[in-house]
């Protein structure tokens, strides 16, 4: 595992992207925009979705203005996702023409109640709010989507050495009682860890596993392993291939050289790869026990630290979703949908410390700026297809 010493990396990616916007009200009552994804950092606007015949995905307002104290609607499917940029991403997708910053609905109920247990200076306290969230439908399939602002490695308040509070398990057992959904898909960038993962490509599960090595890492879920009931849809896989293709443009990396002509490199510039991303299934791409892997600290795959053989992808909360079905009596399944916001990293290269010059946690950072938005469109496709009737 290679961690980086920086603590605040996971904080730089959920803040990536973020305006005054998203920290302020919902602006109700205002006409809805076109999708802006240039302020999440990509470079050129989203091409239109060829969608089979009556699964567009297609928003809809509530009838009455909601109050962020009120409980949350019901729906069929709850879908949740963590940063700026998966965010928009995801709204792009499934809720198009409604801009999340501006008109997603601001949610807070019982806000205060989870104030002892979140840090000070956690996303969730700048926001002043739990998450924001929006209606759509796939059919007849009626969908609300999430954007959470607690997070697993984000929250904590000590409770004892290797133990911390863990607000996002309580946040969810909130949703399931409010929406009721049958099935809960998490969403949103991973870090590449099996050997073909390549930038965008996608990584569809039901199981997940905690590897807990930091401020959890003597709770007594710090390395279990989860399952879901949730099996993965084949139906509009192929659709959602197809789709994906029409950003591959949005995935060629830059061309490559020393930073500096001090070095002894005549050139030309290596050519920056062209990403043609890709659907990465279990019992296909990897085996059917592999997890996706939550991790407490700034965790990445690379080509030498071995996590390709332990785990599908590597991020940091899914294996919560499995932690509350195992609390609760009754839970919907799960899945989840990740893209590879970076490919497994260049593991010869140098990883400090000290933080400065840990070149592996470099280019998996610029990675995600670069390429966060672009490749969370992958997974937000993915989603509408686990869906989709």
């Amino acid at each position: 595992m290679v961690t980086a010493p920086a603590p605040d990396f996971f904080r730089r990616r959920i803040d990536y992207g973020l305006t005054v916007d998203d920290l302020g009200p919902r602006l109700h009552g205002r006409a809805a925009r076109p999708p802006v994804p240039a302020r999440r950092g990509a470079a050129a606007a989203l091409a239109p979705f060829a969608w089979p015949p009556g699964l567009a995905p297609t928003p809809h307002e509530l009838a009455a203005e909601p109050d962020p104290s009120d409980p949350l609607p019901r729906a069929d499917v709850l879908v949740i996702t963590w940063t700026a940029a998966e965010l928009q991403a995801l709204a792009d997708v499934l809720t198009p023409g409604v801009n999340p910053s501006k008109r997603w609905y601001r949610y807070g109920r019982d806000f205060d109640s989870y104030l002892p247990s979140i840090r000070r200076g956690a996303p969730a306290r700048t926001a002043g709010r739990l998450g924001s969230y929006y209606l759509t439908r796939i059919g007849a399939v009626d969908v609300l989507c999430l954007k959470s602002e607690l997070h697993l490695n984000q929250d904590g308040v000590s409770t004892g050495t290797g133990t911390a509070t863990l607000p996002v398990a309580t946040f969810l057992e909130q949703l399931y009682r409010e929406v009721r959904p049958r099935l809960v898909i998490t969403t949103g960038t991973s870090g590449g860890t099996l050997a073909e993962a390549r930038l965008g490509d996608v990584v569809v599960t039901n199981r997940a596993g905690f590897r807990l090595d930091a401020e959890f890492r003597n709770e007594p879920f710090a390395d279990t392993a989860y399952a879901s009931p949730a099996t993965v849809k084949k139906k509009h896989l192929a659709v959602a291939g197809q789709l994906m293709q029409r950003q591959a443009a949005q995935l060629r990396e830059p061309a490559f050289g020393p930073p500096t002509k001090v070095y002894d490199f005549a050139g030309p510039l290596i050519p920056g790869v062209v990403n043609a991303p890709k659907l990465l299934l279990p019992g296909q791409a990897f085996p059917l026990d592999r997890p996706m892997l939550t991790t407490d600290s700034f965790v990445f795959g690379t080509t030498s630290n071995g996590l390709g053989d332990a785990a599908c992808g590597v991020e940091m909360g899914d294996a919560v979703f499995g932690l509350v079905a195992e609390r609760l009596d009754s839970s919907p399944k799960w899945l989840v949908v990740r893209n590879a916001s970076n490919p497994p990293i260049n593991g010869d290269l140098p990883a400090g410390p000290p933080a400065a010059l840990d070149m592996q946690a470099h280019w998996s950072a610029f990675y995600y700026e670069a390429f966060g938005y672009w490749t969370s469109v992958n997974s937000a496709i993915v989603t509408w297809a686990m869906i989709a009737p």
